[in-house]
């Protein structure tokens, strides 16, 4: 019978940017992207804010794989079912280690997005590190069953929280709708605010436009 073991040791991974943050920034964005993604390419639905008053910061998922059979596309999971524990305190983290570096100090307003997969790390790293953000945006995905309501009772009366997701959405049938919606009214009570637009499964450009200003 084999023995399960760990090790630390240390890592490096990349994320990426767009725009600079100046004085003239207004909002400094964290977005997760969803399964499949990389980073560098899921930055690019922000290309269309306002780039001086917009400021955003998309963190990698560590685990990367091919997503055809010709081994040419490359994407990138966040978590699976194996050894969650442990993988997610290993991403927060990493997240740590990217707003230290980039926006710590910052007195911008702070956007927390997270896309599909990405919501489930966005609302664990806001509940966990008490993340203090104005608004938290919750895309097209799940929210995480461990989390309870005194994880989000340290954010401002300010911070809106907002659930969004497309009419069509191949993912999210009746019975998820209704979860989720429980879930949220549940963590955020009156803050919640939960907005469907006319689409599938898919980063919703207006919205993010909307919510820029």
């Amino acid at each position: 019978m084999s023995t399960q073991k760990e090790v630390t040791y240390t890592t490096k991974n990349t994320y990426h940017t767009l725009n600079k943050l100046t004085e003239k920034t207004q909002n400094v964005w964290v977005v997760f992207h969803g399964m499949g993604y990389l980073s560098k390419y899921f930055i690019n639905y922000f290309s269309e804010l306002n780039a001086e008053e917009n400021f955003i910061i998309a963190p990698q998922a560590p685990s990367k794989y091919y997503l055809d059979k010709a081994f040419k596309h490359v994407g990138a999971s966040w978590l699976t079912r194996e050894n969650t524990l442990t993988e997610t305190q290993n991403i927060l983290n990493y997240i740590d280690a990217v707003f230290k570096n980039e926006i710590s100090k910052s007195t911008h307003k702070l956007i927390v997005l997270g896309y599909s997969q990405g919501v489930s790390i966005a609302t664990r790293w806001v509940a966990s590190r008490k993340i203090q953000c104005d608004k938290l945006i919750l895309h097209s995905g799940g929210i995480p069953n461990e989390l309870q309501p005194a994880d989000f009772e340290f954010l401002k009366p300010s911070a809106k929280v907002i659930y969004i997701y497309g009419d069509k959405d191949q993912y999210i049938t009746e019975a998820r709708k209704t979860e989720e919606h429980l879930k949220g009214s549940k963590l955020f009570k009156d803050r919640l605010n939960i907005e469907v637009f006319s689409g599938i499964h898919e980063v919703n450009r207006e919205f993010l436009l909307k919510i820029s200003k």
